[in-house]
């Protein structure tokens, strides 16, 4: 397997820009990129076993249902994956993929190169006949690389876990319009959306038990602390999530248990925090079929296939060129 690093690929100028940006907004925030060093993946891995955390359970399940589908209509010589982490759920698709072809080419993309090299390694022994060219960029670095565009290739761009949640609408509909830019008319788009349901069962998924969802929001301080010379103290620091029905969203948050201030060495920055000021860190939102629909459209794209439990907790949309 192969991993490369686009230019611009979300480095750690990158984070310094966020962080900087986001800190000294009138509304402090850090993009939910950044939970995902080693540390953040790992956590992640753990958040999805408990028994809160249904959606990767349920999109599991479901696309085991129609995986074969998916694969008999997409017909891929490529897989391009968004954020594509551990790639568990991915190998129902490569398998059913390579049950009918002989090769088959996959790109994951993620910000993990440690999730991207177990995840390569594993792939690569599993299947033998696959080639992984793994790209360590954000989604966006990683759309506009030339490794993802192969002529005469037909390609399933794949993105899961609900993560399109993370976006508000306008950015949602612009990384999908950057998906739909790299798309020929024969190739297909598969994405993986929450869905609105009882406001406890949401709430439940992001504030488990074990406090694996607490350690993983406040793992961004972490990294920040690592990469740009900070001194947050993650004790300081409480992890709050909630939905707000009205946005139909989940919101996390970091609340300062007291007023402090945080310098950040190579920002030449200092942060003042009031007490119980929050961080904004991560949105969830969950959606309904007529707003999948419309999110769709809105990226040129039509809904060749829309698919979803009996309990109506999570839809797959199969897409394709307008």
């Amino acid at each position: 397997m192969n991993i490369h690093k686009p230019r611009g690929g979300g480095a750690k100028s990158n984070l310094a820009e966020d962080v900087r940006a986001g800190l000294t907004a009138a509304r402090k925030m850090l993009p939910a990129k950044y939970f995902y060093d080693e540390i953040g993946s790992d956590l992640f891995e753990q958040i999805c076993a408990t028994p809160e955390y249904y959606p990767t359970r349920v999109e599991h399940g479901l696309l085991e249902d129609v995986v074969d589908e998916v694969v008999d209509l997409a017909c891929p010589e490529v897989i391009v994956e968004l954020g594509s982490g551990s790639s568990k759920k991915t190998e129902l698709l490569l398998q059913a993929a390579l049950s009918v072809q002989p090769s088959l080419r996959y790109v994951p993309i993620d910000v993990s190169e440690t999730a991207l090299a177990d995840a390569g390694g594993r792939l690569v022994r599993q299947f033998p006949p696959l080639t992984v060219d793994a790209l360590l960029a954000d989604y966006e670095a990683g759309l506009e690389h030339e490794r993802v565009g192969e002529q005469q290739a037909s390609k399933l761009f794949v993105f899961l876990g609900g993560t399109i949640g993370n976006f508000d609408h306008d950015e949602a509909v612009e990384l999908i319009s950057a998906v739909r830019r790299q798309m020929d008319d024969d190739d297909r788009f598969l994405l993986g959306a929450d869905r609105v349901k009882d406001h406890e069962t949401l709430r439940r998924a992001y504030n488990d038990e074990r406090g694996l969802t607490a350690q993983f929001n406040l793992n961004v301080l972490r990294v920040i602390n690592r990469e740009l010379d900070a001194a947050f103290d993650l004790r300081a620091f409480e992890h709050h999530a909630f939905y707000d029905p009205a946005l139909s969203r989940i919101e996390m948050h970091l609340i300062s248990k007291a007023a402090q201030k945080v310098p950040i060495e190579s920002l030449g920055l200092t942060v003042e925090f009031d007490r119980r000021e929050s961080i904004l860190t991560e949105i969830s939102r969950k959606f309904t079929v007529p707003g999948l629909a419309q999110l769709i459209d809105a990226a040129d794209m039509v809904v060749e296939r829309h698919y979803e439990p009996e309990n109506g907790y999570f839809s797959l949309i199969f897409a394709r060129p307008a």
